[in-house]
């Protein structure tokens, strides 16, 4: 089932407000976990990557026993300082918690190029820790935002041999957007009983279906990470349901995925462009983004315009071989624009228009008889994506 927030076993959550962020919003958080627990991760490849990642990477071959997130400071683009003020945030922690600093994995988001301030962390350790408590998961999808307007958060259950799963997933993300893992963080934590191999295994298959399939703006963010940990508190063991664990899993990223792009800054569509018909699968996916990322296609969408020949020029454009005119059709929502490569004798810029005005758009491109078919979620480009991006350090 999807619903409200669960409660997972053998995790605790706080969130508080740090001095870190100027209007007093939440802005320090802290994911505790029971011993025995496995988490595995996948961060950004961006190769300018934020302190926060480079030390999470490090202190991953570790018994981690915590997750440290702030936001309103990215501590990327700071050099050796951002380091030693990430391996600090680590330590000022770890003396409260009675573990290893680098059994703490730190996460940040916010405005690169700034450095890190030790004084918030060292000023509310106790506080933090003070807060923890297995009911606070939804403060810490609070306290992980940055420019979202909403909370992104997703759990489901499962049962079995009548013992019950539980999976509680988070996220932040809005802009600067186009993971090869997006700026997203995403936090996710299950009482299932599983090796870190396994985790990794099912983590690197749900992130490849979901996160890394959705674009708002094309750009990769210094900062993004996703971390799935089990805590083996709900008696199953992974081995034991493999399919319902992974399509669970599957469930809650890609959900979480599709809150991020409809809470794209500025956004007003949701837009799916869903390639197939060619042999591969990247040769798919080198369409899809091509027509997600264009400027022109993106503001067509935002003026509800028909503006097809944008659509055909971007796929035009692309850096696949071997696509060829008189196998393209082109379909918004199921009103078929492109017939063969020209335009369809039943279409009428009326009835186009008509499906641009609706803020749920599914851009279908079929370029030739292959069965492979691949989805990338994207937005449009509107004035207040250019406003809130222009003024973000303002």
């Amino acid at each position: 089932m999807i619903g409200d927030l669960l409660e997972v076993r053998g995790v605790k959550f706080a969130s508080i407000s740090s001095g870190i962020k100027q209007n007093n919003a939440l802005d320090l958080s802290l994911i505790s976990f029971i011993k025995g627990t496995q988490t595995a991760a996948v961060f950004t490849q961006n190769i300018f990557c934020a302190a926060p990642v480079i030390v999470a990477k490090n202190h991953l071959n570790s018994n981690v026993k915590a997750l440290l997130i702030n936001s309103g400071n990215a501590n990327a683009g700071t050099g050796q300082k951002g380091l030693e003020a990430c391996l600090k945030t680590c330590e000022i922690f770890a003396g409260k918690l009675d573990i290893n600093s680098n059994q703490i994995l730190p996460f940040s988001t916010g405005v690169i190029g700034q450095l890190l301030p030790l004084e918030p962390f060292e000023n509310n350790t106790e506080k933090l820790v003070d807060g923890l408590s297995s009911s606070n998961m939804s403060d810490v999808s609070k306290g992980i935002l940055t420019t979202d307007l909403v909370e992104k958060s997703c759990s489901i259950s499962f049962v079995i041999n009548g013992n019950n799963v539980t999976l509680s997933g988070i996220a932040k993300g809005s802009g600067m957007i186009r993971p090869d893992m997006a700026t997203m963080l995403s936090f996710i934590v299950s009482d299932i009983g599983a090796s870190k191999e396994e985790l990794y295994n099912c983590l690197d298959i749900a992130v490849n279906q979901s996160f890394n399939r959705i674009t708002v703006d094309g750009d990769t963010s210094t900062n993004d990470a996703c971390t799935l940990s089990a805590t083996d508190q709900s008696s199953v063991q992974l081995n034991d349901c493999k399919e319902e664990f992974q399509n669970a899993l599957n469930e809650i990223t890609k959900t979480l995925a599709q809150m991020i792009i409809k809470d794209g800054e500025g956004a007003t569509k949701f837009v799916e462009i869903k390639v197939g018909g060619l042999s591969s699968v990247d040769d798919c996916l080198e369409v899809a983004y091509t027509v997600a990322h264009s400027p022109l296609v993106k503001t067509a969408l935002f003026a509800s315009d028909a503006n097809w020949g944008r659509i055909l020029a971007a796929v035009g454009r692309s850096k696949v071989d071997g696509i060829s005119i008189e196998n393209i059709d082109i379909f918004l929502n199921d009103l078929q624009i492109i017939s063969s490569g020209e335009i369809s004798k039943d279409y009428t810029e009326a009835a186009g228009s008509l499906e641009m005005k609706k803020s749920d758009i599914t851009i279908r491109i079929s370029l030739g008889a292959a069965h492979t078919s691949e989805s990338v979620w994207t937005t449009d480009l509107s004035y207040d994506y250019v406003k809130i991006n222009a003024e973000y350090r303002s």
